[in-house]
């Protein structure tokens, strides 16, 4: 009987512990039963949507919701989400000196250099950690394995997300030595990547040096229209469509590829080779939509960015071979969806847009008629006090320089959208929250749960083989953080309650009571 009832006791242990450990986490990795091996990865699609917090995901769902049903329909991210992702910097604990104000929100270059060094830095360094000293990349890394790489964005090229996988610098800001770095930064003596795609002409051909030329020299393609991208089968190219960053997704005209069609052609440049590749994506521009506190380009980039995102994770379902990543760096403007204690968000209103507000406001600035502007390019109906709103802002900024003009213009018209459609912002720049994760393909359970943005990198240095300090084989990163402690605190509980239990039964026993 006393075995029988231990028997029992074991087993609610062993089930309570599974149970507990079950519910206080999220996922673990998984790893070949046979091995104990992590799952071979041949390639790695990492794509970031920079300022890409929650809220931009849930108004997205709103915005591309099929309002004939009644179920809000999933985006093509939603299925793919597997955690979230803290983002701090270490810019708190940066002496910059005596105007450095040493802020815990970070910026996409601190927050970049986490997720390709797996290091935390201060904020405008690019792949440099607080001493300022280089940091090894996880494209570095696939490059000396031999690997393809790639880096592709709507932004410059050399803007502070890119180059953290590529070049190093001591500031984003510094952005001719960054496009410097891209020709001179070499592994084993060659360029270290081998697709450079997005903006940034004006830094890549100057008064000083014509990079365009010697990538030419050694080998790449250059080219600066979309048609000549999808004729160009080289399988080194460097593509500049834009003097800086490209246009919003919404004003780009047949001249700029789109973000899908971009990453599309660095995947066929890319797959060519044999031991694989690694290919960063950033859809660049939801955070300066952010910055701008604009809903029409804001969604206009997310959508832009999932069709990327979309053919990412069918090349990976053909392929087998392939891990696709998906993240945000940071959070950007405090978008909320819904405002002034209206429970309503209206996204048919953004939807009715045919160009965004800096778009009619550019056009506005250069003396475009105002009224045939908006109505042009609004699909419903304007009151006249809205028209006035833009009016008067044009008025109250005609003396000023044309930047300030076509500010003021902008700010006019992103607020008849922002009330009409219930849209509120919080503020111009980043903020602190956590932001969501997605993963396909084999490693993916590397990414679930509860991370830090660090452990991006120190996830794929293990599936590369590698680590940051080049020290293969280390542990890798905790994720689920949940689990240890989970099944630690299910085997206390288990073992207590079947304790009390037992010596409940042989107490009523002695009594002569049935339990």
């Amino acid at each position: 009987m006393f075995k029988n009832r231990m028997k029992k006791l074991l087993s609610a242990v062993a089930l309570s512990t599974l149970a507990f450990g079950t519910l206080t986490s999220t996922s673990t990795y998984t790893v070949s039963a046979e091995t104990g091996k992590d799952p071979e990865v041949e390639n790695i699609i990492f794509l970031i949507g920079d300022g890409m917090g929650p809220a931009y995901q849930t108004a997205y769902r709103y915005f591309k919701d099929d309002l004939e049903t009644e179920q809000m329909e999933d985006t093509i991210f939603d299925p793919y989400l597997v955690g979230m992702q803290t983002t701090y910097s270490a810019d708190a604990y940066f002496d910059g000196g005596e105007e450095d104000e040493q802020e815990n929100i970070p910026d996409s270059a601190a927050t970049a250099t986490a997720m390709s060094s797996g290091v935390k830095t201060y904020n405008g360094a690019i792949a440099v950690d607080r001493k300022k000293e280089d940091t090894k990349t996880v494209l570095e890394t696939a490059k000396q394995q031999g690997k393809a790489t790639g880096l592709v964005a709507t932004s410059q090229i050399n803007h502070a997300t890119p180059a953290a996988f590529g070049t190093h610098d001591e500031s984003r800001n510094n952005y001719d030595q960054i496009a410097d770095d891209y020709f001179d930064n070499l592994v084993d003596g060659e360029h270290v990547v081998d697709v450079l795609l997005g903006g940034g002409i004006d830094f890549f051909i100057r008064d000083d040096r014509n990079l365009a030329k010697e990538f030419q020299k050694d080998g790449y393609s250059y080219i600066e229209t979309r048609k000549k991208l999808l004729h160009d089968k080289n399988e080194q190219v460097l593509g500049l469509f834009a003097p800086i960053g490209l246009d919003k997704a919404i004003d780009r005209t047949e001249g700029q590829p789109s973000l899908a069609e971009m990453t599309m052609s660095a995947l066929e440049r890319l797959k060519k080779d044999e031991d694989g590749f690694f290919l960063m994506v950033e859809g660049s521009q939801i955070d300066w939509a952010g910055h701008d506190n604009d809903i029409v380009a804001a969604m206009s980039e997310m959508e832009d960015f999932e069709q990327a995102f979309a053919k990412a994770i069918e090349f990976a379902e053909q392929d087998g071979e392939t891990l696709v990543v998906a993240t945000a760096d940071h959070s950007t403007g405090g978008l909320s969806v819904g405002r002034d204690g209206e429970y309503q968000w209206n996204p048919e209103i953004i939807r009715a847009a045919e160009k965004t507000p800096d778009y009619m406001a550019a056009q506005i600035a250069e003396g475009a008629d105002i009224t045939a502007i908006l109505e042009e390019n609004i699909g419903f109906q304007l009151t006249e006090a809205e028209i006035d709103t833009v009016k008067n802002a044009y008025k109250e900024a005609d003396k000023q320089d044309e930047e300030a003009l076509v500010l003021a213009i902008d700010d006019a018209i992103e607020k008849i959208f922002d009330i009409r459609s219930g849209t509120g912002w919080t503020t111009e720049g980043h903020t602190g929250v956590d932001v969501p994760v997605y993963a396909y393909g084999p490693g993916a359970d590397h990414f679930t749960g509860h991370i830090d943005n660090t452990d991006n990198a120190a996830n794929i240095f293990r599936l590369l083989g590698a680590s940051s300090d080049e020290e293969a084989g280390d542990e890798l990163a905790e994720t689920a953080t949940n689990y240890p402690n989970g099944i630690l605190a299910g085997v206390m509980l288990a073992l207590v309650g079947g304790l009390l239990v037992f010596k409940r039964k042989t107490s009523t026993k002695k009594q002569g009571q049935t339990p």
